[in-house]
């Protein structure tokens, strides 16, 4: 089984869009193109939006992903759990696959023995700590974020050098919405490390409206944009040009 790349975009928002449609289509879409959608609901302690977790609840279903409500301190270890526990996923399904074409039939991994469950398991940690992961940080920058910034850059940096350790090769690319001019400015364009954050979010206005919809699909057309660099930078750009027309 090769490990291939896992592709994720990590949305962190706190509230519900209001501008640009169903954002749940726009994960749908990325989950066709092998892209999970993960999604983390920032709230401040005791606050609790009924529609906004609804919202959140359903990006991650609709991109095959997993949605996590926490509060502001717990921010950094449910990004790096979140990140992790979305790989397992991702990398369960295809082991699944996998089973179905040994077996000849539909055979969850859940429905073997617990012995052997245990065996595809290892193989699965196995490969998390192999696998090359591409993660695209979508960070809602809406005023009622403003508070909760600086928390989410410390949370990222930590994701970084907790998966620096790993076998794989880890590309982010960082993102905040909503733009300047735009439905989403690049922070930070894809990069092996996010240690040379320090103080990006500083350079922020929060405000604003919440595009998450169009925000998503902006995230999204980041994936194709480095799968290109990579093409150019093995001297493939010809045929990449070739295969786009």
């Amino acid at each position: 089984m090769g490990t291939g790349t896992l592709k994720q975009i990590l949305l962190l928002t706190d509230g519900c869009s209001n501008e640009g449609g169903d954002p749940s289509a726009i994960a749908a879409l990325a989950r066709e193109q092998q892209v999970t959608v993960n999604v983390i609901g920032v709230l401040e302690e005791g606050a609790m939006n009924e529609s906004g977790q609804t919202e959140i609840e359903n990006i991650a279903l609709a991109g095959g992903g997993i949605s996590q409500i926490v509060y502001k301190q717990q921010l950094a270890q449910t990004v790096q759990m979140v990140t992790k526990q979305a790989m397992t996923q991702t990398l369960q399904g295809v082991v699944n696959q996998e089973l179905s074409q040994i077996l000849g039939k539909e055979q969850e991994w859940d429905e073997l023995p617990p012995e052997k469950r245990g065996e595809v398991m290892e193989v699965v940690d196995e490969i998390g700590e192999k696998v090359d992961l591409e993660v695209a940080i979508l960070v809602d920058s809406s005023a009622s974020m403003r508070m909760k910034l600086p928390t989410v850059q410390e949370a990222l940096i930590d994701l970084s050098l907790s998966m620096a350790s790993r076998g794989g090769s880890n590309r982010f690319t960082l993102l905040a919405f909503p733009g300047k001019k735009k439905d989403v400015d690049v922070l930070c364009e894809w990069t092996k490390g996010m240690d040379q954050l320090d103080g990006i979010f500083q350079k922020i206005t929060p405000g604003g409206i919440t595009p998450t919809g169009p925000a998503l699909k902006a995230t999204l057309n980041q994936f194709e944009k480095l799968k290109k660099r990579s093409l150019i930078s093995r001297g493939e750009e010809t045929f990449f040009e070739e295969r786009s027309s």
